[in-house]
């Protein structure tokens, strides 16, 4: 689904990704760790294409098509999508224009926002007045409208309280096909910084992103558990 290679990307003149090699296969969901300042989100976004992330050396391949040089309403066509960790407030577009937009007008509003909890949203502008919860879960309507091969999720449970991370974990779950075993198609990357959202969803595989490249792929649980225990000066010296 995706492969990364040697990817060196700057931000303003300041290298951010120092090399990061990373593969996702179809129907994996892969967890992103790394401290405040590791450059997940530039990672996420650098693949969905965000143009003040400049890619200096490598090339990212989706579907095996380099996908470098390509504007990031391409790639969203193309299958990838992406669930910000704040995401804007868009006055004067309605949820339900967006909606229309991600499906290409193939969905019903009314039914995929019922399932959300988001009916009266719909005619709201996006995320203006919006809580935490409800920012995650605006956001997990669009990409469920959009339908998307790949998914991008900059800490889905960050700012969500607990009776609505019940929601967004079994949306979650179902946007990423896990009620399905031999039939998944869709792929996952997902940053967490607490690893709060594995208590909601089985990650195939983890890695930790240190001083701009990745490092301590295994099981997503073991390196959590090692984070809580040692921290990431552990990886570190484990990476060296």
């Amino acid at each position: 689904m995706l492969i990364i290679r040697d990817l060196y990307v700057e931000v303003s003149g300041k290298e951010i990704l120092k090399g990061v090699n990373l593969e996702i296969n179809e129907g994996e969901t892969l967890i992103l760790f790394g401290a405040n300042g590791s450059g997940k989100t530039s990672l996420l976004l650098t693949v969905m294409g965000f143009s003040n992330y400049k890619i200096t050396q490598g090339e990212i391949v989706y579907k095996g098509r380099v996908i470098n040089d390509l504007p990031i309403n391409k790639r969203a066509r193309m299958g990838i999508g992406i669930s910000l960790q704040r995401p804007p407030v868009v006055r004067g577009v309605k949820t339900r224009q967006m909606v229309d937009i991600a499906s290409e007008g193939s969905a019903d509003p009314e039914d995929l926002a019922a399932r959300l909890h988001l009916t009266d949203f719909l005619d709201r502008d996006i995320n203006l007045g919006f809580s935490g919860g409800e920012m995650k879960r605006s956001e997990l309507l669009q990409l469920i409208a959009q339908s998307p091969s790949l998914v991008l999720l900059d800490e889905p449970e960050s700012g969500v309280d607990l009776e609505n991370m019940d929601l967004v974990g079994e949306v979650i779950n179902k946007l990423l096909e896990k009620h399905l075993h031999r039939q998944r198609k869709r792929s996952g990357l997902i940053i967490t910084h607490t690893g709060y959202i594995l208590n909601y969803l089985e990650a195939d595989r983890g890695c930790v992103l240190l001083n701009g490249r990745i490092g301590c792929l295994g099981n997503p649980r073991e390196i959590l558990e090692d984070i809580r225990q040692r921290g990431y000066k552990e990886c570190v010296v484990c990476n060296r």
